[in-house]
């Protein structure tokens, strides 16, 4: 599939469906970041969505999820435990790797953390581990209901209030978060460990970011949120912490690519294309000095770190347009203010085409052309006809030949 920004299922590590979400920079992820949330919370928390979209600001693609049985994940909390999120954050990761080269970072948030540092050593692509709020062991979370836990140990279960809402905890979660040391797992990770909490944190003392760092080894690093309390609340804690693990990680992420410049056409040519090498599709384009990038979408074996050939047509006839437009409002003096053109592109069926072979399909650019300004009814209804005329769409409309010869001596870039 051609990943996009938006909302996502992937199964689960027993079968559920689990609810996630990827958030992508205008252009191909330099790298990715998979968020584990805190207990009891979601994906779609202040903390986790600000901390992505700062990271996506940043040009690293975001995958946060809920564990089963929270947020809009299948499941039934009540049947999970340390060990099952630890699972799914697994799952999450390979779901990922499948889709993308990542994920590189992987991020953990109060005792999302404490999985995340679980978890990493068992996650091949991930070269970096950052927490923030994290217990210095699973067992701390029992003090959100230290009240309820012999009633639980003696009955099996029991109801509590999570954060304001009713959970159901069975005594198999105390067994395991008791049998889970994230200290060891600290001490044993292999992997560049970032741990920031927050000294006023009243949820998670500081006291389990001291005891973390002791256990892990170098390379290691601590940064402190400051005035910041245990969820994030606050808009600009967030940015900060999210700005302060992209500037840490930087050194262990993939490097950034080279930009491509495209060489001179060899015959002298004012367009010229060539292949980067880089994947299968990418291709340099170099049009009277100017660079860009081609590339074909994900899904069709590309890295998608360009327009495709179809996209590159399509923008340009929206070019060819809104000039058009331009130059024929200010040759008639009309108020038009701004102007702008979507457009997309797909083969349609052509039983509606009168000069069209039966059955073939022809090629549909679909155009919408916004326009700002104080314009009559009658001066937009003519800037309609105008942009027909421009020589993009005349090009398209018209009979085209493609003269075509081959560099026989193999002498081309």
């Amino acid at each position: 599939m051609e990943l996009q920004t938006g909302r996502v299922e992937f199964p689960g590590a027993e079968g559920q469906m689990l609810a996630a979400r990827i958030d992508m920079p205008g252009h191909l992820p330099r790298a990715w970041a998979l968020f584990a949330h805190c207990f009891s919370c979601s994906k779609d928390i202040h903390a986790a969505s600000r901390v992505a979209r700062q990271l996506v600001a940043r040009g690293l693609g975001v995958m946060r999820f809920d564990f089963t049985g929270l947020g809009h994940s299948e499941g039934d909390f009540a049947n999970t435990n340390f060990s099952t999120n630890v699972q799914d954050l697994i799952a999450a990761a390979e779901w990922l790797g499948a889709e993308t080269s990542g994920p590189h970072l992987l991020i953990g948030h109060s005792l999302g953390g404490a999985a995340a540092i679980v978890a990493a050593s068992r996650i091949d692509s991930v070269s970096a581990v950052a927490t923030i709020g994290a217990p210095a062991d699973a067992v701390h979370v029992l003090k959100s209901f230290d009240n309820r836990v012999e009633e639980i140990e003696m009955q099996g279960e029991a109801e509590v209030l999570l954060a304001g809402r009713p959970f159901t905890i069975k005594r198999q979660f105390i067994e395991d978060v008791r049998g889970t040391s994230v200290r060891d797992a600290a001490a044993a990770l292999r992997k560049p460990l970032l741990i920031a909490h927050a000294p006023r944190d009243e949820t998670v003392g500081i006291e389990n970011a001291t005891s973390l760092f002791l256990a892990a080894r170098h390379p290691k690093s601590f940064i402190s949120l400051d005035t910041a309390d245990h969820l994030l609340s606050q808009q600009g804690e967030a940015q900060f912490a999210a700005d302060a693990i992209a500037g840490w990680a930087e050194r262990y992420l993939p490097p950034l690519p080279v930009p491509i410049i495209a060489p001179p056409a060899p015959d002298g040519a004012p367009i010229h294309v060539s292949e980067t090498g880089r994947s299968p599709f990418e291709m340099a384009l170099r049009i009277d000095g100017h660079s860009l990038i081609a590339d074909e979408p994900v899904s069709i074996g590309g890295h998608d770190a360009g327009p495709d050939p179809y996209e590159l047509v399509s923008a340009a006839l929206g070019a060819c347009t809104a000039m058009t437009l331009r130059l024929y409002a200010t040759h008639k003096g009309w108020p038009l203010a701004h102007v702008s053109v979507s457009l997309s592109h797909a083969k349609s069926h052509a039983e509606d085409c009168e000069n069209c072979e039966k059955g073939r399909k022809v090629d549909l650019f679909t155009r919408t052309i916004h326009v700002q300004g104080d314009l009559d009814a009658e001066q937009k209804a003519r800037l309609l006809e105008i942009a027909d005329k421009c020589p993009v769409h005349k090009t398209l409309m018209e009979p085209v030949l493609v003269e075509t010869t081959l560099d026989e001596l193999g002498q081309g870039p």
